[in-house]
């Protein structure tokens, strides 16, 4: 692993550790990447899906690639409170995550762009 990325993880958990300490909660960590951010991932007390997800991922009126575009998510942590069945993605699946886009509207991400280990993920509720 080179030093820019051990520096990255080592930099993300301890955001992640003093959001927690501090309740301000993980939004506002540093974004983690691949199985880092996979591993990161769960439902917490809130019943929320906590998760890494990609920059920039679009949030849709529906779970389609068709339908409009309602914003996106600009950090690289994020949380999300259901999913459903959509349109097939890249990921391998039809599963779409609910989330409130870092533009203050409700959008579909599709699974492809959270970083689940599985999809749908765990004990999240299905909507």
């Amino acid at each position: 692993m080179s030093v820019r990325k051990k520096t990255a993880l080592a930099l993300a958990a301890v955001a992640l550790t003093t959001g927690l300490a501090t309740g301000a909660g993980p939004a506002t960590a540093a974004p983690a990447t691949g199985q880092s951010a996979a591993a990161e991932c769960g439902v917490r007390a809130d019943g929320k899906l906590w998760c890494g997800n990609r920059i920039g991922a679009k949030g849709y009126v529906h779970r389609s690639y068709t339908s409009g575009v309602r914003g996106s998510l600009t950090s690289g942590f994020s949380w999300f409170v259901c999913w459903g069945p959509g349109d097939d993605h890249a990921g391998g699946n039809n599963v779409w995550y609910w989330t409130l886009l870092d533009n203050g509207q409700w959008g579909n991400v599709p699974a492809a762009d959270v970083y689940t280990p599985s999809d749908p993920y765990g004990n999240l509720r299905q909507c």
